[in-house]
C-alpha cells in the first residue's frame, strides 16, 4: 500500500484475540490543524450485529462506503470477504467511487480485512489491523499487549488506543469499543 493515503485525526484498530473480536476507534475529529470534535464514533455495527466496520478519512466518503459495504454484505448473505472485494471493485472502477478518500476495516468472527480505494482487500497474518494516523502506533502497542499480556480483545484494543493517543497529536482518549 505504498499509495495509500495519511488520514490524519482517526485511528481505528482491529483485535481478534482469545475467541474474541474487537473494533476500537478514537473520537477526534481535525480539520487541518484544529480540533473539531472529540467525541466522534467512527465504528459501528452492521449485519444484524455480526459484521464491525470502522473508517479513517472523511467522513462523508466513509459513510457513503458504509452503504455501499452494507447493501454488499446483503447481496453477498453476509460473506464479508466477497462483500469487500465486490466493494473493492466497484469502488476502483466507479468515477464517483474512485474519489472517495477513506479506508475501511471491517471484521466478523472469521475474517477481518482493510478495504481501500486503490483495490486493496489486505487480510493481516496475526490478528491486528490498524488504520489512520495512529495507526502504526496502535498496532505496535496491540502486538506488544497480545504476545506479552494477558488482556481479552476488548482490552487489548482499548489499552493499545491509549498508547497511540498518547503518541500521535491526531488521536485522542475518547476510544469506542464493540465486540463480537
Amino acid at each position: 500500500m505504498a499509495n495509500a493515503p495519511a488520514f490524519h485525526g482517526t485511528t481505528i484498530l482491529a483485535v481478534r484475540h482469545r475467541g474474541q473480536s474487537a473494533l476500537a476507534g478514537d473520537g477526534q475529529v481535525t480539520f487541518g490543524q484544529t480540533v473539531m470534535k472529540g467525541e466522534a464514533v467512527k465504528i459501528r455495527t452492521m449485519h444484524g450485529g455480526a459484521v464491525l466496520a470502522g473508517f479513517a478519512g472523511s467522513a462523508a466518503d466513509a459513510l457513503t462506503l458504509f452503504t455501499k459495504f452494507e447493501a454488499k454484505l446483503e447481496e453477498y448473505r453476509g460473506n464479508l470477504k466477497r462483500a469487500a472485494v465486490e466493494l473493492s471493485k466497484d469502488w476502483r472502477t466507479d468515477r464517483v467511487l474512485r474519489r472517495l478518500e477513506a479506508m475501511l476495516v471491517v471484521l466478523d468472527k472469521q475474517c477481518m480485512v482493510l478495504v481501500s480505494g486503490s483495490g486493496d482487500v489486505i487480510e493481516p497474518d496475526d490478528g491486528l489491523l490498524a488504520v489512520g494516523s495512529g495507526g502504526p502506533y496502535a498496532l505496535a502497542a496491540a502486538r506488544a499487549l497480545v504476545r506479552h499480556g494477558d488482556m481479552d480483545a476488548a482490552a487489548v484494543a482499548r489499552e493499545a488506543m491509549k498508547i497511540a493517543a498518547g503518541i500521535c497529536i491526531y488521536t485522542n482518549e475518547h476510544v469506542t469499543v464493540e465486540t463480537l
